[in-house]
């Protein structure tokens, strides 16, 4: 064990301390919010800049000023703390005030995934049981193609928000611009850390997106651990925030971190790799929040002699694989890289407090790592039916205990959030959360006795694909409504050098049917699914592989892929910025497993 190790984890001592001061439970009926956090936030640095975005930038003053006013009018429209509003808008400006604005008012802010249209939309907005929505100029025609869905009936009030200026707000909606005064609402002070302050959605493992909980506690904990554990930001850092803010990652770790600290805000609707260290450079910015396909993305763009300098000294996120960590680290001049490890609805959550390599870090709460069956996609069991923890280094699902401190707040659906909760696993009594991830324990040298811990996949009916959560069994069924299609196996497979898993759907054909019309799937696939969740791979089978029970078998066609040396079934693929699949060659095969295929 090198001296070097040894010191830099001592160096990390006060951060251990911090955090365990500021994750401290506070009773449920403590007064706090986000929204308590901007105004605050306000008070002590008016005049620094919150937020930069396009050729618009706001101090804390203004940032602050501009949520009362929206504040103002979403009460005028009759809203009231309980109430949820969706949320459906890119990332800016009108983006933060919007969110701001509605948890001062103690509303819950169910927050919509821009990708969506159609079935998959209609769906999230109705589970959030909201009664109005708020939507960007920029999702307007997506919008429109749903708002008279029967469903949908219980939105009382359609709320525009300008984007660009081109597309005037329609007549069956209102327009939302902030009037009257600009003071805080004295309903703020009224919020507790037991209220729901959002709706985030997580593909399960089973259906269309569940609606998680996520109370203003949950919320303010995890900008924590970012501002105090990860990017250790304050009032006077600069924060590049390119991911979804609809997601917790841009969200809690981004922008929580920043309402808590008075840190600057540098926000983009999406992420550009050519203009990334410009812009870095041009805003000073300190800190970035990542997902591994970002940094892998950044890697592939040719290397200049100056990548290191850069005001960039520290990031926070997830998915930064071993294989390009210490490529990334070295070239951009990171000094800190605090990858963690968590998910909206889960209670349990992991972070590189202590600036190892090559890890997720460390869990304060009570976790067992056990075996399981991924071809069988089961748990095993020992004789009197509890579960087997696996030995230190052996890959094993994750379960986080459930305890009154470790709270598993759930989703809107009762029957969603049972399926989640394991009972009577190890005694009697216990309940534990199933996170449907493999991890496994590893070596960092001196980490001052705490286990820390890899990420290594997903299992079951779910896998990561362009940052999203893919849940087969949804995709399954829209594939299957294709007049073409009798019946459809979705699973994920690798891509080399492509973070996560992309997708794959074996098919059969319906009776009568001797070939696919690629042409017309095609157009079906791309009118019905996102992009992240259109599979990249077709297999044409005769018949599917099922299990004695019926449920189909994925384990042996995961390992076939679409490895022409193994399957003599027709193999179609959609290749980067296509819209139309066309059959798998021997040539393009060679290029995706050099990993140059682009994904």
């Amino acid at each position: 064990m090198g001296l070097k190790s040894i010191l830099s984890t001592l160096v990390e001592v006060p951060t251990l301390l911090e955090v365990t001061k500021e994750t401290k439970v506070r009773p449920l009926a403590t007064a706090d919010c986000l929204a308590a956090r901007v105004e605050r936030t306000a008070a002590r640095f008016p005049r620094h800049p919150a937020v930069i975005f396009e050729s618009q930038s706001l101090t804390w003053m203004e940032l602050n000023a501009e949520a009362n006013r929206c504040s103002n009018a979403l009460r005028a429209h009759g809203l009231v703390a309980g109430d949820a509003v969706s949320l459906i808008m890119e990332n800016r400006i009108e983006f933060l005030t919007s969110l701001i604005a509605l948890n001062k008012l103690g509303a819950i802010v169910a927050l919509i995934n821009t990708n969506l249209t159609g079935s998959p939309l209609i769906h999230c907005i109705k589970v959030s049981k909201a009664k109005m929505c708020i939507f960007g100029e920029e999702r307007l025609q997506e919008v429109t193609d749903v708002k008279s869905d029967p469903d949908l009936d219980s939105i009382k009030h359609w709320l525009f928000s300008t984007d660009a200026g081109k597309l005037p707000c329609p007549a069956w909606a209102i327009s939302l611009e902030g009037d009257g005064g600009d003071t805080n609402p004295t309903q703020t002070k009224q919020n507790t850390l037991a209220d729901v302050a959002l709706y985030m959605y997580t593909s399960g493992t089973t259906g269309l997106p569940k609606a998680s909980i996520i109370t203003n506690r949950r919320f303010l904990l995890s900008s924590a651990l970012s501002y105090k554990a990860g990017i250790k930001c304050k009032e006077n850092d600069c924060i590049y925030l390119c991911l979804p803010l609809y997601h917790g990652t841009g969200l809690f770790l981004g922008a929580g971190a920043a309402f808590s600290t008075g840190a600057c805000m540098f926000i983009r609707r999406k992420f550009s790799g050519s203009n990334f260290l410009r812009e870095v450079r041009e805003h000073r910015a300190t800190c970035f929040i990542y997902i591994g396909e970002l940094c892998r993305y950044l890697l592939n763009i040719p290397a200049q002699a100056d990548d290191h300098k850069t005001p960039l000294t520290r990031m926070m996120g997830n998915g930064l694989r071993p294989d390009v960590w210490h490529e990334f680290k070295t070239r951009f001049g990171v000094k800190r890289i605090a990858e963690f490890y968590g998910s909206s609805e889960g209670n349990v959550a992991f972070v590189n407090m202590l600036n190892k390599d090559c890890t997720v870090g460390t869990t304060s709460v009570p976790i067992a790592l056990v075996k399981y069956d991924v071809d069988a996609d089961k748990i095993i069991s020992d004789e009197n039916g509890h579960c087997v923890v696996v030995p230190d280094g052996e890959p094993g699902l994750l379960l986080g205990k459930i305890t009154e401190k470790t709270t598993f707040e759930g989703y809107t659906s009762k029957e969603a959030t049972d399926k989640k909760i394991l009972r009577d696993i190890f005694e009697s009594g216990d309940a534990w959360f199933n996170t449907g991830d493999l991890m496994k324990t590893v070596d960092v040298g001196f980490s001052l006795g705490l286990p820390h811990f890899q990420f290594v996949d997903r299992v079951g009916d779910t896998f990561r694909w362009k940052s999203e959560n893919v849940s087969t069994n949804e995709v399954g069924e829209i594939i299957n409504a294709e007049s073409q299609i009798d019946f459809c196996n979705v699973y994920g497979v690798d891509i080399p050098k492509a973070d996560g898993k992309a997708g794959m759907a074996s098919l059969v054909l319906a009776e009568g049917l001797g070939t696919l019309n690629v042409e017309i799937f095609s157009q079906y696939i791309n009118r019905h699914l996102p992009a992240y969740a259109r599979p990249v791979f077709i297999r044409i089978q005769s018949e599917l592989d099922t299990t004695g029970t019926y449920k189909m078998v994925k384990g042996e066609l995961r390992k076939e892929g679409y490895d022409l040396d193994r399957v003599n079934d027709p193999i179609f693929v959609l290749k980067p910025r296509s819209e139309t699949y066309e059959r798998l060659t021997a040539d393009f095969a060679a290029i995706l497993q050099a990993g140059k295929a682009g994904y």
